[in-house]
């Protein structure tokens, strides 16, 4: 699984990339984290390559966004953490 997650993610509680990371975590899970560089507000040309990769997967340049082994992309915060909660690594 990768999480990708914003390239300044520093720790904070009230960050939704961090609590996206920390319920993965807590769940016993290691995703394969990718950080992704820039701003979701800008045109696809300004885009970096990670934030390309995050639309082509979910239409979008926000993240955080789970990809399951399966290819399946998570890409709202809340529900990585609901994800996360009922599927604990075995």
């Amino acid at each position: 699984m990768k999480l990708y997650i914003c390239w300044s993610t520093n720790g904070s509680d009230h960050h939704d990339c961090h609590k996206a990371h920390q319920a993965l975590t807590d769940a016993g899970h290691s995703p394969d984290v990718v950080r992704a560089r820039g701003q979701e507000h800008l045109p696809r040309f300004l885009q970096f390559k990670v934030r390309r990769e995050v639309q082509a997967l979910t239409g979008s340049f926000f993240v955080p966004v789970l990809v399951l082994d399966d290819g399946t992309a998570i890409n709202k915060p809340d529900d990585i953490v609901a994800w996360a909660q009922s599927h604990p690594a075995t």
